[in-house]
């Protein structure tokens, strides 16, 4: 079956965040806004259509989320990424960033220390603080091709008796790198080492682009299994962020039970009827409009990609693996970083994320979100390109 993400259905009428939020956070309605984390694509007609059907019956009341949408994930899972989970390693959860709440007071006290991989998405560092936590900051290492990778001597020289947790990002937002299996392995043997719970996010692996293949840290070995919660789902994917539904697995029972004491306390219920039928349907259906979608995606990069080498003096942009995340180094610019911010929202009318709230090792950067129509990439890259071409 093809697929067509030529356009997309216009959401500047609906409260979709990133349009809603235009004004309170660039100053202007006037910019295209390709900030937020989710898709100006459409979502699968195959998962709007399961919620029509359900709209059928006219009661909406509690509902279980259904051992059959846990299943269906469970069987991608195994499929796609070669893990497999039981029915009893699953909880739902309303999002990642609430579920690593739960993981932060569950597994640490007051002051003790969680690790946090820098530049990342801002919540890892966030929830840490408001947790009254303290941040470990264990940055990446920008190597010279522009890609990043872990720095396993200053982790390992960092840990102490007070660090309990690491919470770890991949395929990695905003650096869109996809960890090799020596890499994880690598993480994994200082955790085991010194102790150390894992909270793998890994919102986006479905995200993935050829030849590289997500691993999930729980699937590196035993071992792995029993110290890692695997936070996990459809919203990335599937665009479904709006269905408000993940889950997160965790094998190992003790950790489980100590975790479902923070959760049950916080009472996350078991969320919404729709979004159980979505969820489940995506997971059935989804395969085809995925692979699709990926080619569309890389596509996209790719024009970006063209336009930053058109440019070499004032943009590099790094390499994706996955994610639908470009991290541009704009440090060419010779701009700090509130005048790049304005470079883009005046001059490109664009509106990113600034590559310093992903922690200080984000100075000089942007993250712009290409997940959109390829009609609205070709206005991205002709706003941004008319810019440079001013500033040259």
């Amino acid at each position: 079956m093809a697929y067509d993400f030529t356009t997309s259905t216009c959401r500047e009428d609906t409260n979709a965040e990133k349009y809603t939020l235009r004004e309170e956070l660039f100053g202007t309605e006037d910019v295209l806004p390709v900030w937020v984390a989710d898709m100006d694509i459409d979502t699968p007609n195959f998962v709007l259509e399961s919620v029509k059907k359900r709209l059928e019956h006219s009661v909406m009341g509690y509902e279980e989320v259904p051992q059959s949408a846990f299943q269906a994930q469970i069987d991608w899972m195994q499929k796609e990424h070669g893990i497999r989970f039981s029915l009893e390693d699953m909880l739902y959860s309303h999002s990642v960033v609430a579920s690593m709440g739960v993981a932060i007071e569950a597994f640490s006290e007051v002051g003790q220390k969680i690790i946090v991989q820098t530049p990342v998405y801002p919540p890892f560092f966030h929830s840490v603080s408001h947790a009254k936590r303290k941040v470990l900051k264990n940055s990446l290492k920008l190597l010279k091709s522009g890609k990043y990778t872990f720095d396993g001597d200053d982790l390992r020289a960092k840990i102490d008796d007070d660090t309990k947790l690491l919470l770890l990002c991949s395929p990695h937002n905003p650096v869109g790198r996809v960890w090799k299996k020596e890499e994880l392995e690598e993480i994994l043997a200082i955790c085991l080492e010194k102790n150390i719970i894992v909270f793998a996010d890994e919102i986006h692996s479905d995200l993935v682009y050829a030849p590289h293949v997500h691993i999930p840290f729980a699937s590196l070995s035993e071992e792995a299994r029993n110290i890692t919660l695997t936070a996990i789902g459809v919203g990335k994917t599937f665009n479904m962020a709006g269905f408000a539904m993940s889950t997160m697995a965790i094998p190992n029972k003790t950790l489980r039970v100590k975790f479902k004491e923070v959760y049950e306390r916080i009472h996350f219920a078991q969320g919404s009827t729709l979004s159980h039928v979505a969820f489940e349907s995506a997971y059935i259906n989804g395969k085809e409009w995925l692979e699709a979608l990926k080619v569309h995606l890389y596509t996209n990069f790719h024009m970006l990609e063209k336009l930053c080498l058109d440019f070499p003096s004032m943009l590099k942009i790094t390499p994706i693996e996955g994610t639908y995340l470009a991290w541009i180094d704009c440090r060419g610019m010779d701009l700090r970083d509130k005048e790049l911010r304005v470079f883009f929202i005046q001059e490109a009318k664009l509106g990113l994320n600034a590559g310093l709230s992903f922690g200080r090792e984000g100075s000089g950067f942007m993250r712009l979100n290409f997940a959109v129509s390829s009609t609205r990439m070709l206005q991205i890259v002709q706003r941004l390109e008319s810019a440079l071409k001013k500033r040259i």
